[in-house]
Formats: structure tokens, C-alpha cells, sequence
């Protein structure tokens, strides 16, 4: 009996072990398996959704109130709540990334300021680079002055005049070819540029791989390009800010060289390149979709004759079918000079802004600032500059006289006062 009671005890801590263990153990590994789970959707699904600190949100790492830094998460938080007409648009980061979206605060509550520069060049082969090679201070090539006017817009962009790369070959046959190291697109950071054109006859100089790793660079930088692309969806497509509760489109093109084989290759869909416009059926498709989906539009060409104070006759034809299709401003690069200010239709087209800091040549240069409202263009103002001795400055007194005559006597159909605010 002793031995048949023990065995029973025995059956019975059996069973018990295994009625309890097993729905221990498997409530377990279902509460581990759902906390996995979640934790998973968390990572992969939620928080990729959640607006982040990434490059479709342009802050500013600067930015002071009474005497302390606004965090990152402040700043988003703020441009969510002042553009509410775009709320849905900003709180759907994916979205934002797959339609070239980018949200930035302004300055001011009450409208936008955007800047707009011509033709750059980093390349330490060239005397442009001569005052600061040596310290990488670009006070030394743009004079601090200046670079707060540039600091002060909401949006700056200018003409990106090269690849930034450390590989690749020139280009053969080709008079002029650029490259720049990689490090200095710090530059960029250090000037207030939020966007560069890269529609241009010298982004692709030194080839392929050359061209690809620019975009890399700039977009490691937190740079935004247009103009330019993998292919040619990713090139001719816009860039569209968020900013004051308006969305405002931004177009890049080059008719340089201006042939059907050029030296700078064009994409296509299954090449990288630069989106030409010489053959305009493309760039004006591209502003009518712009026109479409924003309540400004802004398009950036390289055009014109290399050298010429006149527009040319490629120039003359296209900035009307541009206006045609929707554009609301034209900013003009290439000529390496300064050319008119015109109206087209209440539009008003900038035709050249001219080299900004390109080489030692002493020549009359500017910038072009306008400011937006909900009612659109409030002003646009003709900034004047100097490039001398491989710097940059902003002019004064008689000098800023002197080219605001200037620039008058070639744009017939607008007034320029002494301050340089353009009205037609």
C-alpha cells in the first residue's frame, strides 16, 4: 500500500506540474509574443509615421527666443500648428519624402522671404578659392555682411556651378571642368543655403560617378537639390516648401549646352543626369504640375548667351511659354553677367543674376529677394553686389548707385528705386 500511495503522490505533483507549467508557459510566450509584436508595430509602423527631425523638416539649429535654444521637437511642433491648411500633408512624413515636400518656419509670422544668388564655385583649382583654402573661413570669399543678408531669408538658393567629388575624370574635349572636394559643401551650411540648382553645364564634368556622389553630399548636408537627378523622374521634379501656411514650388532647368548631344548629360528614365530644357515640352509639363499642387511657382534656368548683357533669342522664346504654363517668378543663371529684369503677363523674370562668386573677375553682381503673403508677390527688390579679387560684397553709396542705374537702363518696362525694390 506504502509504495502504491507513493507512486500516486508522485502521479499526482506529475500532473499538477503539468496542469499548471503548461498554461504558465503558454501564457508566457503569447504575452512575450504580443509585447514583441508591439513593440515591432511600435518601430516599424507608428513611429516612422510620428514628424521627425530629418532633412523634409528644415530647422534651425540657431534659433534663440528670450535668450534660449528652441529644441527641434519645438520647432516642428510650431511649423505644424502655423501651416493647419498643410496639416495633413506635415503630419504624414512618407508622404512628404515620396512628393519632395519640405516644412520650414519663417522668421515672420506675416510672410516669406526667399533669396536668390547666381553662379558658385568651390573648386581650389581656381582663383575663387585663393582667400580661403587655406582657413575654410568663406568670410574671407563672401564678407560677413553679405552672408547675414543671405542668413536672414527664409529660403536661400543660388546656382551650384559643379560636382562635389573626390573620383571621376574631366570630361574630355571640354574647355572648363569643376570639381570640388566633398568637405566643402560645408560652405553651403555656412552661407544660409537651403537649396541649390543643379541644373547646370557643369555638374556632370567629371562623369558619372561624380555626379552621383553630389547628390549624396548634398543630401548628407541637409542641402535640397533640384534640377537634377538618378533619372529622370528624380530630375525634373519639384521641390515644394511648406512655409507661412503656403506651398510654394520650386522648377530647375538648363537649355546649356544648348544642343541635342551636350558634354552635361540629361537624364533619362534609366540614367542619371540634369533636366534640360531645350527641348521645353518637359519643363513646361513640369510647371503646369506645379502649378497644380502649390499657390506659388518659382523656375530657376540656366540660359542665355555666356558673356552677353542681351538675352538671346532661345531666352526671348521660352520665358513666355514658361509663364504660360504657371510660373509666378523667373530666376535666370549662366551668362556669368548681369542681364534685364522684365515682366511677362504681371510675371517678372530675372534673366541673369550673373556669376555670385565664381572667379577673380572684378563684375557687378546681386541678388534678387521677394517676399510673399497669402496674396502672393509683395515685393522684389534687386540686391547689389560686387565680385572683386575673388570676395563678394554687398555695395553702398555711389557704387549701389551706380548699378541700380544700371540695371534700369537695361530693363525697360520696370522702375528700380534707389533701394532696388522693382515694381511694373
Amino acid at each position: 500500500m506504502g509504495k502504491k500511495r507513493k507512486k500516486k503522490r508522485k502521479q499526482n505533483r506529475v500532473s499538477i506540474r503539468k496542469n499548471f507549467l503548461r498554461p504558465f508557459l503558454l501564457t508566457f510566450c503569447i504575452v512575450m509574443v504580443t509585447g514583441i509584436s508591439a513593440i515591432a508595430t511600435f518601430q516599424w509602423i507608428v513611429e516612422p509615421a510620428l514628424p521627425k527631425n530629418n532633412n523634409h523638416f528644415q530647422l534651425n539649429a540657431e534659433r534663440v527666443v528670450n535668450g534660449n535654444a528652441v529644441t527641434q521637437e519645438a520647432q516642428i511642433e510650431e511649423i505644424m500648428s502655423v501651416n493647419d491648411k498643410y496639416a495633413d500633408v506635415l503630419g504624414d512624413p512618407a508622404y512628404m519624402v515620396e512628393n519632395n515636400i519640405y516644412a520650414k518656419d519663417a522668421v515672420s509670422p506675416e510672410q516669406v522671404t526667399i533669396t536668390f544668388a547666381g553662379d558658385i564655385l568651390f573648386d581650389e583649382n581656381y582663383a575663387i578659392m585663393g582667400n580661403v583654402a587655406g582657413n575654410g573661413n568663406i568670410g574671407n570669399g563672401i564678407v560677413p555682411s553679405l552672408l547675414e543678408e543671405m542668413k536672414s531669408a527664409d529660403i536661400m538658393m543660388l546656382n551650384n556651378e559643379f560636382p562635389y567629388s573626390d573620383r571621376g575624370a574631366p570630361l574630355e574635349d571640354k574647355k572648363f571642368t569643376f570639381r570640388a572636394k566633398p568637405t566643402t559643401v560645408s560652405f553651403l551650411n555656412d552661407m544660409g543655403v537651403d537649396i541649390v540648382s543643379l541644373a547646370n553645364n557643369h555638374a556632370y564634368d567629371y562623369g558619372e560617378n561624380a555626379f552621383l556622389d553630389t547628390l549624396d553630399v548634398l543630401e548628407g548636408a541637409g542641402i535640397t537639390y533640384v534640377g537634377a537627378g538618378r533619372n529622370l523622374q528624380e530630375a525634373r521634379r519639384p521641390v515644394y516648401y511648406i512655409i507661412n501656411n503656403m506651398k510654394i514650388a520650386i522648377v530647375a532647368a538648363t537649355q546649356i549646352e544648348k544642343l541635342d548631344n551636350p558634354d552635361t548629360r540629361g537624364a533619362t528614365d534609366l540614367s542619371a543626369g540634369v533636366f534640360r530644357c531645350w527641348n521645353g515640352d518637359k519643363l513646361l509639363e513640369t510647371v503646369r504640375e506645379a502649378k497644380a499642387n502649390s499657390d506659388f511657382v518659382i523656375v530657376y534656368l540656366h540660359w542665355g548667351t555666356e558673356n552677353e548683357a542681351a538675352i538671346d533669342w532661345a531666352q526671348e522664346k521660352q520665358a513666355p511659354e514658361v509663364v504660360e504654363a504657371g510660373a509666378d517668378l523667373i530666376i535666370g543663371a549662366h551668362p556669368h553677367c548681369l542681364q534685364k529684369i522684365g515682366v511677362i503677363q504681371g510675371v517678372p523674370v530675372m534673366y541673369s543674376l550673373g556669376n555670385f562668386w565664381f572667379n577673380s573677375k572684378t563684375i557687378d553682381t546681386g541678388m534678387i529677394k521677394i517676399t510673399l503673403n497669402e496674396n502672393g508677390l509683395k515685393s522684389y527688390q534687386f540686391i547689389p553686389c560686387i565680385q572683386t579679387g575673388s570676395q563678394t560684397m554687398l555695395l553702398q553709396g555711389e557704387e549701389k548707385k551706380r548699378v541700380i542705374n544700371y540695371m534700369q537702363s537695361i530693363s525697360g518696362g520696370v522702375r528700380i528705386d534707389e533701394d532696388g525694390y522693382v515694381t511694373w
